[in-house]
């Protein structure tokens, strides 16, 4: 029997869940059929996707045809949770990619198939609500080869000559088997899809159950199980609690199997000190394994590769882990831009954090940060109905009323050439120093960490514990107090002392040498502050474009040459976040609700308004006492504080990089 991870992703109300609830009927896993609209979806199990109506949440539901167990994974079709359904694209075997007959190809949709090409994960489409007035097959058609590809075939009907000849133009093998024998055989177009050369398209309406049956066999017969090996390996995909409050480390078994009571490893976070061994790796036993479907789990000893569970005992994993062969997933394409600050009104500050950390656990994109020089939450989303699910959860899961000051834009800050940055620490029976290179990387490169010091010059072990303090911590930048990017740190040298270092001297002298660096930059006038952007889709009618592209021109923007059917015309660009986070409302109010605007991000840039928004921040660093760049000596018996200009005339060791002007 094959067993198969699939995906459901779409658009919001596309009718994703209600194709998920007609799969399950179909299939004989449900005896009702599921509603949306009447909050007794089989996949909404959270008592707040009821009551809205919407995923927010990815679920499991398996599936078990003749031939075939799928291991159905619904997942939230919103933009602000969109970050959840690109996580789970790392563990997909097949996508389902619902479309709406009646809305088309949407802004959001685009999103999502440009994410299953960088994830490279084969799909299937289903274009649902065929019912609807106005839901034209052949013009959908037209579109998913205009938009996405040639590949994108009709499968509803069985395969005959015309669609035979269309599936055999998309790849070689297949031309020469049609032309011999005027047919592509199952198994070269098995493969096609596997390698999303072709993209089988089905028509009808899932809440009718129109098309459900064709597609059911269609999958069956064209779908393959991926080969897996003897070793074990595990993706990560999913952190969550459950009912009982136990932390459920939720993963797809990629090699060999997983048994309960099995010891996992992986690699450590700061901090973990409780857990992780002398290697660097946390090393804890997988208490239980639970398959899910819907809302109901077992308990099982042993799961094969192909599976998806969800393990307890876990305490250090995050979401894109990869545990045994697999490696950790990069950053995901989909990143929060906005910032907002918590305001506990009457509930304690310190328990809205504890409770911000353990929604952070299972969102890491949440990015929690306690402020203690402004006694501040701050933390960040993706929008304002995700700001909204946050608040709910608060009150739901910890009895918290809480709400949330203003979005403002999340900036980062970078440098634009190499700096050798010194931080000296030393009062009293204490002793360490710190010399890092801080060098630019290319944009969109994240943070890197390297070490060139000898280990004859500074023991090993340090070195290790000075890269960890590099990277413990979000660094911020001296313009705005904005989080550092696109920037590789490398530990030059360092000095320890035989009898008076401890780890915690590392700590502050590390710190304080990347803040002395960035002062040193500031200083050359070498820091550069960044802004996120937005790529977006806006399509108006045609005599409103002229409107459109002086807005876009206004908000520092650029785009395309404008593509039109004669009624609508389509710009396709990029502009600031901060200039077009609330455009969407003018596009609905200039266009009489006709035009659509959809955004995605687009990475960091170069600040437009750099002045205007340093100004705003006004942001001293060296008022600021947690990330203070000023390095401690000792004479006489006494620590004495050194300003970050001065520490090149005390510092004991030379610099150790000599590029431009060290």
């Amino acid at each position: 029997m094959k067993r198969i991870v699939a995906g459901i992703l779409a658009h919001v109300d596309a009718g994703k869940t209600t194709l998920s609830e007609a799969l399950l009927y179909a299939t004989g896993q449900v005896r009702k059929l599921g509603r949306v609209d009447h909050g007794d979806a089989f996949l909404d199990t959270d008592a707040m996707e009821r009551q809205r109506g919407i995923t927010i949440f990815t679920e499991p539901a398996v599936i078990a045809t003749p031939d075939l167990t799928i291991t159905l994974l619904d997942t939230p079709g919103h933009v602000d949770f969109s970050a959840e359904t690109e996580r789970t694209l790392a563990v997909l075997d097949y996508a389902i990619l619902v479309i709406s007959g009646a809305d088309g190809i949407q802004g959001h949709t685009e999103t999502l198939w440009r994410l299953l090409n960088r994830y490279q994960v084969p799909t299937f489409v289903f274009v649902n609500k065929m019912d609807s007035p106005g839901a034209d097959k052949t013009q959908l058609l037209a579109q998913l080869k205009k938009r996405f590809s040639d590949g994108c075939v009709d499968f509803t009907e069985p395969i005959d000559g015309e669609r035979m000849e269309e599936i055999a133009m998309q790849n070689e093998t297949a031309m020469d088997a049609y032309l011999d024998t005027e047919t592509v055989p199952d198994e070269t177009i098995r493969a096609m899809i596997a390698r999303r050369e072709l993209f089988p398209c089905y028509f009808g309406s899932a809440l009718k159950m129109d098309g459900i049956e064709q597609f059911v066999a269609g999958f069956e017969r064209f779908a393959q199980e991926p080969q897996y090996n003897g070793e074990f390996g595990a993706r990560i995909y999913k952190v969550s609690h459950d009912a009982q409050g136990n932390r459920l480390t939720w993963l797809k078994v990629t090699g060999g199997e997983l048994k309960a009571k099995m010891m996992l490893s992986g690699t450590a976070h700061a901090g973990d000190a409780d857990v992780v061994a002398e290697d660097g790796q946390w090393h804890e036993k997988a208490d239980q394994v639970r398959v899910y479907s819907g809302a109901k789990s077992t308990t099982v000893d042993t799961v094969p590769a192909g599976t998806i569970c969800a393990v307890t005992g876990l305490t250090q994993t995050f979401p894109g882990e990869g545990l045994g062969m697999e490696r950790d997933a990069g950053s995901p394409v989909l990143q929060p831009v906005l910032t907002y600050t918590l305001e506990p009104g009457e509930c304690d500050i310190h328990k809205c954090l504890v409770a911000l950390r353990e929604l952070e656990d299972e969102d890491p994109l949440l990015h929690v940060v306690w402020q203690s020089r402004l006694e501040e939450v701050h933390l960040q989303l993706m929008g304002a109905v995700q700001l909204e699910i946050i608040q709910q959860m608060m009150h739901d899961r910890f009895g918290l009323d809480v709400s949330f000051g203003p979005g403002g834009i999340l900036y980062k800050e970078t440098i634009a050439h190499p700096i050798e940055g010194v931080g000296h620490f030393e009062p009293l029976r204490h002793y360490a120093e710190t010399h890092v290179l801080l060098e630019p990387l290319p944009a969109g490169s994240g943070m890197a960490y390297a070490s060139v010091c000898s280990e004859d010059v500074l023991d090993r072990n340090w070195q290790r514990l000075i890269l960890q303090h590099c990277q413990e911590r979000e660094h911020v930048g001296v313009l705005t107090g904005s989080p550092i990017t696109d920037m590789k740190i490398t530990l030059l040298v360092g000095r320890a002392h035989l009898k008076h270092t401890e780890g915690g001297d590392f700590r502050q002298a590390t710190y304080r040498a990347i803040r002395q660096g960035l002062m040193e930059a500031k200083e050359r006038g070498d820091c550069r502050l960044l802004e996120p952007w937005y790529g977006f889709r806006l399509e108006v009618p045609q005599d409103m474009v002229g409107h459109a592209m002086a807005d876009i021109q206004r908000m520092s923007g650029s785009f395309d040459t404008p593509d039109g059917d004669g009624e609508y015309m389509v710009l396709e660009g990029e502009a600031p976040v901060a200039q077009m986070r609330d455009y969407a409302m003018d596009v609905n109010a200039y266009t009489h609700g006709r035009g659509h605007l959809s955004c995605v991000f687009a990475g960091y840039r170069p600040c437009h308004n750099v002045d205007e928004v340093i100004e705003q921040a006004a942001y001293d660093p060296e008022s600021d006492l947690e990330n203070t760049p000023d390095s401690v000596f000792c004479a006489h018996g006494a620590g004495y504080p050194v300003k970050w200009y001065k520490v090149p005339e005390f510092m004991h060791l030379d610099y150790a990089w000599h590029g431009e002007e060290a």
